[in-house]
């Protein structure tokens, strides 16, 4: 680890945030008030491994690298978000099995741990934040964790071996240009499922209130866009569904199915 990350991490440790703000930053509730919901329904621990505790105020202050576990919950995965890629795989009959994948935007590490559900050998997580992968995924060997690493600054150094998979759940940038470098990193044949964010597709005046982009024509435009882009690479799209579940605030988001060199 070089100094300047050492440090960094050093800085970040002990810093502490709301529990409502990291259940959302970590993919564990779509908003504020779902967290707060959790919160007061006592369905969220948090603290050191082994020994969580119950939390009973969505204000309450915790360090933001706590484990956190929210019990009760629908689905099986560290993050909500694993819900978004296990829909994709049996909506489309993929089959990861045996692949080495490349996880853009790996955040808790919901779409890792899908992967590997699924059979797939090995996952590089690729995320800019730190301390936000899952407690439970950490020590495991399959995974190889890039944090605080941008998907614009990855290079055949960090990703030491073919990838056939690229999997993405990414925040604040276009597809486009998040996935322009993994893909030209990526094995010749290759998979890809993303996840296409309208809110962060569109032109800033076309965002409305609160973040969110409600118009079903904006929708089907980005979608037209991201499929166009994906096929002028030499791409095949096995096609676009609606995700299961909202994103952050109630925007309505989608997944697209490709492969490249099949």
């Amino acid at each position: 680890m070089s100094r300047s990350i050492a440090a960094r991490m050093s800085e970040r440790k002990g810093q502490k945030k709301r529990i409502d703000q990291l259940l959302v930053e970590r993919g564990e509730a779509e908003s504020r008030t779902r967290a707060q919901a959790l919160v007061m329904a006592g369905l969220v621990f948090a603290g050191p491994p082994g020994k969580l505790a119950r939390i009973d105020k969505s204000g309450q202050q915790v360090a933001d690298d706590v484990e956190i576990e929210v019990k009760g919950r629908d689905h099986p995965w560290v993050g909500r978000g694993g819900m978004k890629l296990d829909h994709a795989i049996k909506h489309f009959g993929l089959d990861p099995t045996g692949a080495v994948a490349m996880d853009i935007g790996s955040s808790t590490g919901g779409f890792t741990q899908v992967l590997l559900h699924h059979g797939a050998d090995h996952v590089f997580a690729v995320d800019v934040g730190t301390n936000q992968l899952d407690w439970k995924l950490r020590g495991d060997p399959r995974i190889t964790l890039l944090e605080q690493t941008n998907a614009r600054a990855l290079t055949p150094e960090l990703i030491d071996r073919p990838c056939d998979w690229v999997v993405c759940d990414a925040s604040f940038i276009g597809l486009a240009k998040v996935l322009e470098v993994p893909l030209a990193l990526a094995a010749p044949r290759c998979r890809l499922v993303a996840l296409i964010k309208p809110q962060f597709e569109v032109a800033k005046g076309e965002v409305g209130k609160g973040g969110i982009v409600r118009d079903p024509a904006l929708h089907q435009r980005v979608c037209d866009e991201v499929r166009a882009w994906l096929e002028s690479g030499g791409w095949h799209i096995d096609g676009i569904v609606e995700s299961p579940i909202t994103g952050t605030e109630g925007n309505v988001e989608y997944l697209v199915a490709a492969l490249r060199g099949g």
